[in-house]
């Protein structure tokens, strides 16, 4: 299995409830999609290293996962492209 880590920013002016409406999304999206989910981490509101959208804070995310489906990183990153609600995102295979 291949290991993994997602890290996305979440938009700041989500309610709390819609906030983790959202991550939660994200993580049943990846376990139907075949991946088993090691860790996820709420890092909390940052400041952003630049502004995204006119905005200088957003949620941070990781999330850490194993798959055997080599295609997931790709499908995943298409459907969070058009998830509202997420500024950024980033997947990094891990070394195993």
């Amino acid at each position: 299995m291949s290991k993994y880590e997602l890290l996305y920013i979440v938009d700041r002016d989500l309610t709390d409830e819609n906030r983790e409406t959202l991550i939660e999304k994200i993580k049943a999206l990846l376990v139907e999609k075949g991946a088993e989910i090691t860790g996820l981490d709420k890092w909390g509101i940052k400041k952003l290293a630049y502004p995204i959208n006119f905005k200088h804070e957003g949620f941070y995310v990781l999330v850490t996962f194993a798959t055997e489906n080599h295609k997931l990183v790709g499908e995943m990153s298409n459907l969070i492209n058009i998830t509202d609600g997420v500024a950024r995102h980033l997947f990094v295979k891990k070394e195993n």
